[in-house]
């Protein structure tokens, strides 16, 4: 197990991760506290559908960079499993092949998501009710951009190690 350091890519993608669990419980909070506002009081906390949203959606990219990198992805393995075995080089080669079009992914996601990103924050996007409630909405597309950064580099990461174990098998 690779020692935590927080000055290193690692370390960040773990504090990202971090970050979507601290999300995770502030939105679970925040949705008891409604239902309670709800029976208790019939007055519901408001705003809580638009920041469930927004949240889910950060979450998302907050932790999807942690997962790839301890290889929570979901993939099949059983055949990859074999050839790993039989012909480890055509399989190092797939799983870089793989990779790079996670990377390559993973970069038009962020090339199509700065522009969004910019937009809210400029104009100052929003969602909710005037008057009522609104949320900004540029924090969670930067964190789509962040994520994907992050994304793209891991990949890139594992890209550039599925190539050296190709060239040594």
């Amino acid at each position: 197990m690779e020692r935590w350091r927080p000055w290193t890519f690692g370390g960040l993608v773990e504090g990202l991760n971090a970050v979507g669990t601290l999300c995770i419980f502030a939105v679970m909070l925040l949705i008891n506290f409604d239902i309670f506002g709800r029976f208790a009081f019939s007055s519901p906390v408001p705003g809580v559908k638009e920041l469930v949203e927004l949240s889910i959606v950060g979450i998302v990219f907050l932790q999807l960079p942690h997962t790839l990198r301890v290889g929570r992805i979901t993939r099949s393995d059983a055949a990859f499993s074999r050839l790993l075995e039989k012909f480890p080089r055509f399989a190092h080669g797939l799983s870089a092949l793989y990779n790079l079009t996670g990377a390559l992914f993973a970069s038009i996601i962020v090339y199509g998501s700065v522009p969004r990103f910019s937009r809210a924050w400029t104009d100052n996007h929003y969602v909710g009710n005037q008057g009522i409630f609104v949320a900004p909405v540029w924090p969670v597309r930067l964190i789509v951009v962040v994520g994907c950064v992050c994304l793209a580099i891991q990949f890139a990461l594992f890209l550039w190690r599925d190539v050296r174990a190709a060239r040594r098998a």
